[in-house]
C-alpha cells in the first residue's frame, strides 16, 4: 500500500468517530487504531499478508511515521475547501470545458468542480458568490478533507 493511500486512511480515522479500521489487500494488511493516550494520535499496525495468521504486528505513532507538510500561507478572500477525501477534477470529463476559470464570476450553489470518492463523482458547489481569484488544485490531484480548492472574492 502506498504512503499517500495510507496517509488518507489515517486522516479519515483521525477525523471520524470510528476508533479502528482494518483493511486487507493483496500486498498486505493495515490496521489503524486511535490511541487512547493522545486524542489526536493514531497508532498504525502493519502485517504482511504472509504473516496475517501469526498476528506479528509493528506499531508506530503516526507523527513519527509520516512527514509533516508545512502549513500553507493563509489565503485572502473566501476559501472553498474540500468536503471529502478524493480526486479533484475541474471538468465533468477529460474533453469537457472546466466548470470555472480564473476571473470567472460564480453564484452561490453553482458547480465549480468534481471530487471523485469511491468511484462516485460528487459535484462541489460554490458556497459564496464572487469571482474565482485562485485555483489551488491541479486536475486529477488527490485532495484531503478540508484542503483549500478555490479562493473566491
Amino acid at each position: 500500500m502506498d504512503l499517500r493511500k495510507l496517509k488518507t486512511l489515517i486522516d479519515l480515522v483521525s477525523e471520524s468517530n470510528i476508533s479502528e479500521l482494518e483493511i486487507t489487500e493483496a500486498d498486505g494488511k493495515v490496521r489503524i487504531v486511535k490511541s487512547e493516550a493522545a486524542p489526536a494520535g493514531v497508532v498504525m499496525q502493519a502485517v504482511p499478508a504472509q504473516l496475517a495468521p501469526v498476528a506479528a504486528a509493528v506499531a508506530a505513532p503516526v507523527a513519527a511515521a509520516l512527514p509533516v507538510a508545512p502549513a500553507p500561507a493563509a489565503e485572502t478572500g473566501h476559501v472553498v475547501k474540500s468536503p471529502m477525501v478524493g480526486t479533484f477534477y475541474r471538468a465533468s470529463s477529460p474533453n469537457a470545458k472546466s466548470f470555472v476559470e480564473l476571473g470567472q464570476q460564480v453564484k452561490e450553489g453553482e458547480a465549480i468542480c468534481i471530487i471523485e470518492a469511491m468511484k462516485i463523482m460528487n459535484e462541489i458547489d460554490a458556497d459564496k458568490s464572487g469571482t474565482i481569484t485562485k485555483i489551488l488544485c491541479e486536475n486529477g490531484q488527490p485532495v484531503e478533507f478540508g484542503q483549500p480548492l478555490f479562493v473566491i472574492e
